[in-house]
């Protein structure tokens, strides 16, 4: 069965090109020119992976309005940001509402489908896990891979796609520093350094708001991060 991509994009040519584009790969595409008309759309089911513009019509930030609506929904379904608007307080503000991706409509379309197919296939490996390794505990931490769902002493921390799998990476190998490079590897993404650190500041905060003294994660100056051993 095809993959369902949604495009929230008020701009007709911009929508219906990147449409057209992406179901010459083989997904079922469907594009939407308000956060009105996508929610509607997204009440009956919700797609594979959603790729959102931030200004939608006259709302300026309904992009963000948009993608803190389906957080709420679901917390695993991979979102792509793609705007022409590259602040990095929207990149921010983007990946702190829970966005896998931020890209600006500069990159080619080899660009955008290149992260497409690295979200899909993240997905895939998080649920198609080896039999023997389903489940992953490092101390007070669970990581259960088929369900991509994660708890901290016993308490469930609500983790993205991108999230999840660069706490999976550190967490597999406590004590080891993984460079910023290695996690955008292990993570199928290819975003720079400041964005990386945005990543884990938002993963901290999420566990802290269920553990106030959680300090598993370390940051190793001038090397990268590593998970704290036990």
């Amino acid at each position: 069965m095809a993959r369902r991509i949604a495009i929230v994009e008020d701009e007709h040519a911009i929508r219906e090109n990147y449409v057209s584009a992406l179901s010459r790969y083989g997904y079922e595409v469907n594009g939407y020119p308000s956060r009105t008309t996508a929610l509607q759309a997204f009440a009956n089911r919700l797609p594979d992976l959603v790729i959102i513009d931030v200004g939608l019509g006259d709302e300026a930030e309904g992009g963000f309005e948009l993608c803190r609506e389906i957080r709420s929904q679901s917390r695993a379904l991979p979102i792509i940001f793609l705007t022409a608007r590259d602040s990095d307080l929207d990149v921010i503000s983007g990946l702190r509402l829970g966005a896998d991706d931020y890209l600006t409509k500069d990159i080619s379309l080899q660009h955008l489908l290149a992260r497409v197919v690295a979200l899909f296939r993240r997905i895939e490996a998080l649920r198609s896990p080896d039999p023997d390794s389903t489940t992953l505990e490092e101390g007070d931490l669970i990581l259960e891979l088929e369900s991509m769902s994660s708890k901290w002493r016993g308490r469930p921390v609500q983790l993205t796609v991108t999230e999840f799998w660069m706490v999976h990476t550190l967490a597999r190998f406590p004590g080891h520093v993984k460079t910023r490079d290695q996690l955008m590897d292990d993570a199928n993404v290819v975003v720079d350094a400041s964005t990386i650190t945005s990543h884990i500041k938002r993963i901290r905060k999420k566990f802290l708001a269920v553990d106030d003294e959680f300090d598993e994660i370390e940051t190793v100056h001038g090397a990268g991060y590593r998970w704290r051993p036990d």
